[in-house]
């Protein structure tokens, strides 16, 4: 706090900004928390979508199929979450016998399933 005197001795408090990096709050936003802006701005348009559900369908149907198709996979980002791609790295010289038929044996079942 800074403290500014004037001639008739009236007294100014400045309160300084924080500097780039500090806070006020030393925990911060806790991990996760939304935002409170998006939030409400994600109310507003559900709202918005509810209240038009009936036209917007009637729109989609009215478009060509493949139109329709695009609009409904650029929703569905929006609904279901994305999958993210997983990878394993495995030492197949550290499994024993026994694991190396469990594995073979469960590929082989999930190579029959996707195959009917």
């Amino acid at each position: 706090m800074r403290v500014i005197e004037y001639e008739n001795n009236i007294q100014i408090h400045l309160v300084m900004a924080q500097r780039k990096g500090q806070t006020g709050n030393r925990n911060g936003r806790p991990a996760g928390s939304p935002n409170k802006i998006t939030a409400d701005l994600r109310l507003k348009i559900n709202a918005i979508v509810d209240k038009q559900i009936d036209s917007i369908e009637q729109d989609l149907q009215s478009l060509e199929p493949m139109q329709r198709l695009q609009i409904v996979e650029k929703l569905l980002s929006y609904c279901v979450p994305k999958l993210q791609a997983q990878s394993f790295d495995i030492d197949l010289n550290t499994l024993s016998d026994e694991q190396l038929d469990q594995v073979i044996n469960h590929l082989k079942i999930n190579d029959n399933d996707s195959n009917q």
